[in-house]
């Protein structure tokens, strides 16, 4: 198993405050990859009218909010699975699959490898090459799949990398998988936020595929962390039928089910963020792709890795920079295959990309 250092977490404000003696209110964290729009206003108004629900038990079956899911990723609330957040779901499709050996493309999310290791299980890293801007070659991907693998973890798009899959590969990839028997977890934490979120998406193919679990969150583009709402969406039956009678009832409480109903709903809150999103990354990514002193990877995310290339600095030194002025982005050297050279910051309002560009550009 890959070792990963001790780091700091997009959420670690109290570690940063406790370090560095600057408090958390005055930190703008460029790690956490949430969406800077903060929640739905729709959701704000609305979810103080419902306080009342946590007087009562959700409904076992959740079955408004799978509807409401249902009519957001077009998918029938039949296929879908609620739960504790993404995470929560990750861990949960890991146990009853129980790998003897996984496959996960990486660098990406530790927290793969950590759910395999705990059950037992063997990963193994595929790695995405940095000479392809960390892009898959699906060809040559296909060659490492045989019948020892029980398991393929996909990040789509991937963190840190932000490069993304899109379904006619992943096509591809499921159909290698089918001739060995491989299970296939995607984690879409990150597919709303893209360009052409259509184009990433993997939920249709659950309608083709039985051996695929596609993943979900409101961590991340609803700015919901602490609501720990995420779900899945399986065309396995089967599965679906055996997770059902084994996880635990009431997993989400019955303001975060409440709140995932509104939420889903809010068509201008999407797509004010879709534009945001999509302006400044194509802003950042042109200004940073002129510098002589970084290497950028052409981002699919609200986020966009990094390397540096200039002599003599390094994603510490960088971290130390943008910390002291209350930014706060990410080393990634924690990551499988990258090293210190290798950072990453996710997209927040215009005036505080311009911050940190000007920042990072002290330094490179």
């Amino acid at each position: 198993m890959i070792k990963h250092k001790d780091h700091f977490h997009g959420s670690d404000l109290e570690k940063i405050e406790e370090i560095y003696g600057i408090p958390k209110e005055q930190i703008t964290s460029f790690s956490a990859n949430v969406n800077p729009l903060g929640i739905s206003p729709k959701l704000r108004s609305s979810l103080i009218d419902h306080i009342d629900a946590i007087t009562s038990y959700p409904d076992r079956e959740y079955a408004s909010l799978r509807a409401q899911i249902g009519a957001y990723v077009h998918a029938p609330a039949q296929s879908i699975l609620v739960g504790n957040g993404s995470t929560e779901l990750i861990s949960l499709f890991i146990q009853m699959e129980h790998p003897k050996k996984a496959l996960i493309l990486g660098p990406t999310y530790s927290e793969y490898e950590r759910e395999i290791s705990l059950g037992g299980g063997t990963s193994l890293y595929y790695p995405l090459r940095e000479e392809d801007g960390f892009m898959l070659n699906v060809e040559e991907f296909k060659k490492s799949l045989n019948e020892s693998i029980d398991l393929l973890v996909i990040c789509n798009p991937n963190n840190p990398t932000s490069t993304a899959i899109s379904q006619d590969t992943m096509r591809k990839i499921l159909d290698e998988c089918k001739r060995y028997d491989i299970f296939v977890m995607v984690d879409e934490t990150y597919v709303e936020f893209a360009p052409d979120a259509a184009e990433v998406d993997s939920i249709p193919l659950t309608r083709f595929y039985n051996n695929l679990v596609v993943l979900r969150g409101v961590s991340k583009f609803f700015a919901s962390p602490g609501l720990r709402l995420g779900y899945a969406v399986t065309g396995n039956a089967d599965l679906l039928k055996y997770i059902n009678t084994h996880k635990n009832p009431w997993t989400i409480n019955s303001l975060a089910a409440i709140a995932g109903e509104l939420m889903f709903s809010d068509t201008d809150y999407i797509k004010k963020t879709r534009s945001l999103i999509d302006t400044e990354r194509t802003r950042i990514y042109k200004e940073l792709q002129s510098w002589d002193g970084v290497k950028v990877y052409e981002p699919a995310a609200n986020f966009i890795l990094a390397r540096i290339l200039k002599p003599g600095v390094t994603a510490d030194d960088l971290f130390e920079h943008a910390i002291k002025k209350g930014l706060m982005i990410r080393n990634c050297s924690t990551f499988p295959f990258l090293d210190n050279t290798y950072f990453r910051f996710c997209f927040m309002s215009p005036e505080k990309n311009t911050e940190l560009l000007a920042c990072l550009k002290e330094l490179l």
